[in-house]
């Protein structure tokens, strides 16, 4: 069914140009127009992975093969195999709950004056060109696709972005673009080196008809390319800005499916294509993943912003996914490709729920957040606890079969590679996943552990007595203290009542204005004691049942939480997908 190609790209593309055509008569159906959409674009690529012929992941399937610019032997080709299948449908998974999260609740609110036809015609082009990028089996119109992508995400985060955006989406487009024209010279000196831009061609050859200096030329150029976008240390100083300042939807993508853009470029083109330049650069690929490792590790330690922190993780992981590249062999590649996929939904989820708490608290500052969440907020702290421990590796979650076949993979490199050095490396990845752990663990003990901050107000004061957890006949008040702490004198209309606007307080504890404010929970017990002695819920913690997890981010997250799940148990259902293309991949360097 070759026509499914097609339909991944027609169907977001026509509705991008729906809502250039037809504006006016779409903006009543906007909030739903993306999700239909975008529904039917994953609809299309679950039905492709269904009707996959599994037996075959090494070949091309779904194959489109027709002249594109015939004066230059150009051709509109595309293509499904093992490596880019899962890949595709990430991409059109992230986007579908990317609208679901628009499409509902305080997301949807939020959005709904700041250009919504032009937010949703961004993510559908966005979307074109992050399918059309895994689906292209020709140089030139990979580069083509590769770079659409660059124009919608400028814009997601210069208009819908931070206080920064400005200058976060000028960094962006700037590293972004410049490493896009040194790969373009890479892949004109393959052109003029074989004659061909096909990729299966040039994969078949494995090198042929270039002799090894200009495969180590443009192996470096088109890595330099490919290596910004995924980004790999040193290249990698415009991702924290661009994650920092892009909104919620826009960090998604950016981090699960724009930055594996430029690794599945590694596995594409660098690797098959170019083998004897893969050897040579492979020793350095190498050094430069793990230096990016202890890097974005590090960076994550001195890290105060949620956002920010994640954003340097990815730096970590991508190294991680490099070094499995470098190593040459099926083993490290394999958990390259694993990592990949996994990456894209644990950060995907990290980055979902960093919104979540910056949409509750207006800041993603971790010491001003105040700890305690996994008391406040219950379901939220666990979910970022889940997505926490999926991201630093552990056994029996997603995150951790790719590191540690890439770690695998470089204790036993590729033969002509030295091995002394590649085990080198592998006690440095070994390390760095240790300060995985580590900040991980250190964000957690500052976001969901500890005592929950009260409030600051005046006249309020931190109760600092030991806390009592509350019996099964209190709903949903987070702590209870021992004894009260003094209670604020009630709003006369002299005195200012408390704000949610008041530095220090988080909004979703900020009391109301008005003779409400200090209302006290409506779980807890009015004037008396709760089981145990415990004295009555002070009205600083009010019911918390409406600022917990929220419909649509369920929607969102729980297709995110399933995979990690199904992936950290059963990794060989990727694998079993992945392996026959990677050693028809490697043909030529083995």
């Amino acid at each position: 069914m070759p026509w499914l190609s097609v339909a991944l790209l027609a169907v977001p593309l026509l509705g991008a140009l729906l809502l250039l055509l037809a504006p006016h008569r779409l903006r009543p159906l906007l909030h739903t127009y993306g999700l239909t959409l975008s529904g039917l674009t994953l609809a299309l690529a679950v039905l492709m992975a269904a009707t996959f012929d599994y037996s075959r992941g090494a070949r091309s399937q779904f194959e489109v093969d027709r002249a594109w610019i015939p004066g230059l032997g150009l051709r509109f080709h595309l293509g499904v195999d093992g490596i880019s299948l899962p890949l595709i449908v990430l991409t059109a998974l992230l986007t579908f709950l990317c609208f679901v999260y628009l499409c509902w609740g305080a997301a949807r609110r939020g959005f709904a004056g700041a250009r919504p036809r032009a937010l949703v015609f961004t993510l559908l082009v966005l979307e074109v060109g992050m399918i059309g990028t895994f689906l292209a089996l020709d140089l030139l119109l990979f580069f083509v696709f590769f770079e659409i992508v660059l124009i919608p995400m400028y814009f997601l985060i210069g208009i819908w972005g931070g206080g920064g955006r400005r200058a976060a989406s000028v960094k962006f487009i700037l590293y972004t673009l410049l490493g896009s024209v040194v790969m373009l010279l890479g892949l004109l000196l393959v052109w003029a080196q074989t004659g061909t831009l096909d990729i299966e061609a040039l994969s078949a050859a494995h090198g042929a008809g270039m002799a090894r200096s200009v495969q180590i030329l443009a192996f470096v150029a088109i890595g330099i390319g490919l290596a910004v976008k995924t980004p790999m240390w040193p290249l990698h100083t415009w991702l924290p800005d661009a994650h920092t300042e892009a909104p919620t939807v826009g960090s998604v993508l950016l981090a699960g499916v724009l930055l594996k853009m430029g690794t599945y470029g590694f596995a594409r083109i660098a690797i098959p294509i170019l083998p004897e330049g893969a050897m040579a650069v492979a020793p350095w690929l190498g050094a430069f993943a793990v230096v990016g490792i202890i890097y974005g590790a590090l960076a994550c330690l001195a890290q105060r912003d949620l956002k920010r922190m994640i954003a340097y993780s990815s730096v970590g992981h991508m190294g991680f996914v490099l070094l499995g590249f470098a190593t040459l062999t099926p083993v490290g590649i394999n958990g390259a490709l694993f990592a990949n996929v996994a990456h894209g939904l644990i950060t995907g989820l990290l980055f979902f729920l960093a919104g979540a708490i910056k949409d509750r608290y207006h800041t993603a500052d971790m010491p001003s957040l105040g700890g305690g969440m996994l008391a406040t907020l219950p379901r939220l702290g666990s979910v970022l606890t889940f997505a926490s421990i999926a991201s630093l590796g552990l056994p029996g979650l997603a995150g951790f079969w790719g590191e540690m076949l890439a770690l695998f993979g470089a204790f036993q490199p590729a033969n002509g590679l030295p091995r002394a050095l590649f085990v080198t490396y592998m006690a440095i990845g070994g390390l760095g996943a240790v300060l995985t752990a580590a900040y991980f663990l250190v964000m957690l003990s500052r976001v969901t552990h500890g005592r929950p901050r009260l409030d600051e107000r005046e006249g309020v004061t931190p109760d600092e007595r030991p806390v009592v957890p509350l019996g099964s006949t209190a709903r949903r008040s987070a702590t209870a203290t021992l004894e009260p702490p003094p209670r604020p004198e009630p709003y006369t209309g002299q005195n200012k009542p408390p704000s949610a606007a008041e530095p220090g307080v988080p909004p979703d504890h900020a009391a109301p204005s008005g003779d409400d404010a200090y209302l006290e929970d409506a779980g807890a017990v009015s004037g008396g004691t709760l089981p145990g002695g415990a004295q009555r819920v002070t009205g600083a913690l009010r019911q918390q049942a409406p600022d917990d997890i929220r419909s649509y981010e369920l929607l969102a997250w729980t297709p995110l939480v399933a995979l990690i799940l199904l992936f950290g148990l059963w990794p060989g259902l990727l694998l079993s997908l992945t392996t026959p293309a990677v050693q028809t991949l490697l043909g030529a360097v083995s």
